[in-house]
């Protein structure tokens, strides 16, 4: 890519939560960054707000369901970058669902941008590879269940380097798919930064005080997903947590701060 031709970024789950307030925000800077993007569908997830979600020109949109290699494949052509968002994003989900989009879909996804010679990525996990934390150990458990007087101050940080957690097949797929992308930045040169993202929705605004200590502001997911995707312009693979600067935020983001730059901007207590 030349310094005054944009980067030519695909992501999947365009029309998803996440994947469009992320597309909203990179596509509002036309001079670094030409869109594009890729679902199951050209209508809203359930969890995105379906009056307000930004649309794609129809030549930068492709449906191409995660499970259908070709259709990534199709899909991811040509890219300079790839933000791998797309997903079945519920801790409910049967092992069947996620089997065909998080695990089988990731690995399409990979497999895509190596045959593309497509380098640059950026995979969405989530907070949940350690929500076992949160579910089933002290101090955490105690945020989780509201027992602030249990909590010491500073609450200690579970970081990138602590073992993985998972409770059910969603979170276990996001883990993974983290281990999955390493082998792709060993074996094929990529560069790679996993985002562990908390808790983002549609309405912006933190609900109890188990949802506070993990939410995320829509300012904060698509700034740090923009700075990841410039930390893949050199060899990288990362782990990184994304979370607002809550009172009782429980994971590392001085971690996230260091790799890409970026200190959280909102509070879920001043947004409550």
């Amino acid at each position: 890519m030349s310094a005054s031709q944009p980067l030519k970024v695909h992501i999947t789950g365009v029309y998803g939560l996440i994947g469009n307030l992320v597309y909203s925000h990179l596509q509002a800077q036309p001079d670094r960054y030409d869109v594009y993007g890729s679902g199951r569908r050209t209508m809203s997830s359930v969890r995105a707000d379906a009056e307000s979600v930004q649309r794609l020109p129809d030549d930068h949109f492709m449906i191409a369901d995660l499970a259908d290699a070709d259709a990534v494949a199709r899909a991811i052509e040509g890219m300079d970058a790839v933000l791998h968002i797309g997903a079945v994003p519920n801790p409910d989900a049967s092992f069947e669902d996620v089997l065909n989009s998080n695990i089988r879909g990731t690995h399409h996804v990979l497999e895509a941008c190596r045959l593309a010679g497509v380098k640059r990525m950026v995979y969405a996990s989530s907070i949940m590879a350690t929500w076992g934390y949160y579910t089933y150990q002290e101090p955490y458990r105690a945020i989780r269940e509201g027992r602030f007087d249990d909590v010491p101050n500073p609450v200690p940080m579970v970081t990138h380097r602590d073992p993985v957690h998972p409770t059910e097949p969603y979170s276990a797929s996001k883990v993974w798919a983290e281990a999955y992308c390493h082998t792709y930045v060993d074996r094929y040169d990529m560069s790679i930064v996993c985002l562990r993202i908390g808790g983002v929705n549609k309405d912006n605004v933190p609900g109890g005080p188990a949802s506070q200590a993990v939410w995320c502001s829509h300012r904060d997911v698509v700034n740090i997903t923009e700075r990841a995707l410039i930390a893949t312009e050199q060899p990288i693979y990362d782990v990184c947590y994304v979370v607002s600067d809550n009172r009782y935020r429980w994971v590392d983001m001085s971690h996230t701060e260091e790799i890409l730059g970026y200190w959280p901007q909102d509070r879920a207590e001043d947004n409550a």
